[in-house]
């Protein structure tokens, strides 16, 4: 199943020819007027497409005629779905011999034996798993070009590379992701509107930092901020953002709130990918920090941060971030500081076990170096019993390793069950996202399965909590995607 039923358009009570040459005269007395809806299908292609009439017929109107009756709303999908067993998205176990009801974009009913609706249409899950859809916590959809193609491309190729970007996490089966860092407003406006298939995108808009801190990707042809601003490419994009000071803090920090950010990225420590900065440097006074909070929560949203030391840490949960991403370098101490403060922790472990394409020999050392602390991160996690987890991957510059995005799965196995880990990328991931509160681009639950959480649902060949490592091949285990109650990916019926 893929998309919405065929339109068939109404017998017009009269014709009017239309043509492209010929001149039309109105009756001043009279008025054209023609009402042609126009569904959106999907194809194949991945993109969709309008139902478009040549010619149109309109319908006369004369003065005082009777106004037509409005149409009635058209009834909503239906989609039942028998005979899965159900990872819920909080559970330890499947739940077993279950259907699942979906009214439009809605999950209706849970339950066994559920007689289908007339006009619903049916989906046999066969025994296959069921499991929400996948959440990506620290997804760039911008940034899938080698750091030579970033700094010689232009916007356009940017979005173009973009939108394969988007399709392929889909049918991988994340049908959620939160974007930390790119100018993906437009992207995600495209996918929202049904142009192009793609996750749900909550966007951070640019990642913003201070002058050498993590977004400064100038280099030494550039000329200095206080001699004359000259930006790199990804500033000039905004794809990144560099602030410094209470007052350019806040001036960037509500340009991204005024695009749409659903919540705001900020960076207090060294990065990998970035030139002038190491890794235990501690990025952003308190005061900046407090600025980007404080514009952000007057928005009723939060600040998540990029740092890998604990100084970093340390600083950004004491004056106010909610979310680190990375804590790589994290000591006891500041794990128990993000505890204490309900802070969420946001790793990838995928996104080091290789050089992203275009990294100099300091910046694969740098890597290097963050690779090699995920270990005692995990496992200090574990001892103190943290369980702000979420699920993220953190790719960048290889479409070829975003196809293997689901890798992250499986490497993560090494500290965690795989329910943990089908926890983080689900129900945890939703309630991390919940906290953008009126800033949320998609009101509902997501990253579970219940009555009233929205549709966004997986069927999976294979138990993933016995087996955890089938995920990493969804084009042979993901069988199914659906997305705000639509279907997106079926090969059940092939």
């Amino acid at each position: 199943m893929r998309g919405s039923q065929p339109y068939t358009f109404p017998e017009p009570a009269s014709q009017v020819a239309c043509h492209a040459c010929e001149e039309m005269e109105f009756d001043r007395e009279r008025e054209l007027t023609m009402n042609v809806a126009m569904p959106l299908i999907h194809t194949p292609a991945g993109l969709f497409t309008a139902m478009v009439a040549i010619g149109l017929a309109g319908t006369t109107v004369t003065e005082g005629a009777a106004e037509p009756a409005a149409q009635a709303e058209p009834a909503p999908n239906v989609v039942l779905i028998t005979g899965a067993d159900i990872f819920d998205g909080r559970s330890d176990e499947l739940i077993e011999g279950m259907d699942v009801l979906v009214e439009g974009n809605v999950i209706r009913r849970v339950a066994a034996d559920i007689e289908a609706p007339e006009g619903a249409v049916t989906i046999d899950a066969g025994g296959r798993v069921m499991t929400p859809g996948f959440i990506d916590c620290h997804a760039h959809l911008m940034f899938q070009l080698s750091v030579l193609e970033g700094f010689t491309a232009d916007e356009e190729y940017f979005a173009y590379v973009a939108t394969r970007t988007a399709e392929t996490y889909l049918m991988n089966g994340f049908t959620t992701v939160r974007d930390v860092g790119g100018d993906c407003f437009s992207l995600k406006k495209a996918i929202d509107r049904g142009i192009l298939e793609g996750p749900r995108v909550y966007p951070s808009g640019p990642m913003i930092s201070q002058t050498s801190g993590h977004s400064d990707h100038r280099t030494d042809a550039q000329e200095p901020r206080h001699v004359h601003p000259e930006p790199s490419v990804f500033m000039k994009y905004n794809h990144v953002a560099i602030a410094d000071g209470r007052a350019e803090v806040l001036m960037v920090v509500r340009e991204c709130l005024r695009r749409g950010a659903s919540q705001i990225k900020i960076s207090v420590g060294g990065g990998t990918g970035s030139y002038a900065d190491p890794l235990d440097v501690t990025q952003y006074t308190d005061d900046e920090i407090r600025a980007a909070v404080e514009a952000a929560s007057d928005w009723n949203t939060y600040v998540t941060a990029h740092v890998y030391n604990s100084d970093g840490v340390l600083r950004a949960v004491k004056n106010g971030v909610k979310c680190i991403e990375h804590g790589n370098l994290i000591d006891e101490e500041a794990m128990r500081a993000m505890m204490e403060n309900d802070v969420w922790l946001s790793p990838q472990v995928i996104v080091y076990t290789y050089h992203p394409a275009g990294y100099t020999d300091d910046q694969k050392a740098k890597h290097d170096e963050a690779f090699d602390g995920i270990d005692a991160m995990f496992r200090t996690a574990k001892r103190l019993g943290f369980e702000n987890i979420v699920f993220g991957t953190d790719i960048i510059t290889s479409p070829e390793m975003l196809a293997r995005a689901n890798e992250e799965f499986v490497h993560r196995a090494s500290w965690f069950t795989p329910a943990e880990i089908l926890q983080q990328a689900t129900s945890k991931a939703g309630r991390l996202l919940a906290m953008s509160g009126p800033r949320n681009p998609y009101p509902g639950t997501l990253g579970v399965i219940e009555e009233g959480a929205l549709a966004d649902l997986l069927l999976i060949e294979g138990n993933p909590l016995e087996d955890i490592t089938i995920l990493a091949d969804p084009a042979r285990s993901v069988d199914l995607v659906m997305k705000d109650g639509v279907v997106y990916k079926d090969t059940l019926a092939e």
